[in-house]
C-alpha cells in the first residue's frame, strides 16, 4: 500500500468511528425526554389585570401659575421671621439636625434636660430655647421621647419660613 490509499484508509476509519459514536447514546436520550413529557406541569400565574388609563384635564382658569413664585419677593423678603445675625452660634447648630440623637432626660432643679448625642458619640445636655441644627434650630418642648424644634429655612424668595421638626427618641 502506498501513502495515498493509507491516507484514505485512515480517514475512512476515523469517520466510521465518529459515525458509530454518535448513533449509540440516542435510546438514554428518547427515555429523558418520554420521562419528562409524563411528568406534570406547574401552575403559571394568570398575567395582572392592566388598568386603563384615566386622563386629566388640566383647567388652569383662577389658578396660579406655575412659573411664578407663590409668594411676591418684595413682601417676603421683608416680612416674617429673620436669623438673628448677632446672636452666638452654639455647638449644637454644627451638626445636621437628623445626625442628633436624644439618649435621654434629665430632671434636675425643676427643669428637664434633654440628652442629646452627636455623631462623634458625645452627649450635650440642652434645654427649652438652645439652638441645634444647622436651620437656625431653636428648642421649643423637650418630653421623655422628643424634642420639638422650630427651624428657619429658606422659602426660595429671599425669605425664610418657620419650619416644625423634631429628634426623637433613640430606637424609636
Amino acid at each position: 500500500m502506498n501513502s495515498d490509499q493509507l491516507g484514505r484508509l485512515a480517514v475512512a476509519i476515523a469517520l466510521v468511528s465518529v459515525l458509530a459514536g454518535c448513533s449509540g447514546g440516542t435510546a438514554e436520550l428518547k427515555k429523558e425526554l418520554d420521562e419528562r413529557r409524563k411528568r406534570q406541569g406547574s401552575y403559571i400565574e394568570p398575567l395582572p389585570q392592566i388598568k386603563t388609563y384615566e386622563s386629566f384635564q388640566y383647567d388652569p382658569a383662577g389658578l396660579r401659575s406655575p412659573f411664578q413664585p407663590s409668594v411676591s419677593v418684595a413682601a417676603s423678603g421683608s416680612a416674617g421671621p429673620r436669623p438673628d445675625s448677632h446672636r452666638s452660634r452654639e455647638f449644637l447648630e454644627n451638626y445636621p439636625l437628623d445626625s442628633l440623637k436624644l439618649v435621654g432626660t434629665l430632671r434636675q432643679g425643676g427643669r428637664t434636660y434633654g440628652l442629646i448625642q452627636t455623631k462623634d458619640g458625645l452627649v450635650h445636655r440642652i434645654l427649652p430655647g438652645n439652638h441645634v441644627g444647622q436651620n437656625e434650630g431653636r428648642v421649643t418642648a423637650i418630653t421623655d421621647a422628643r424634642i420639638n424644634v422650630v427651624e428657619l429655612v429658606s422659602d426660595g424668595a429671599g425669605g425664610y419660613v418657620e419650619r416644625p421638626a423634631s429628634i426623637l427618641l433613640a430606637g424609636n
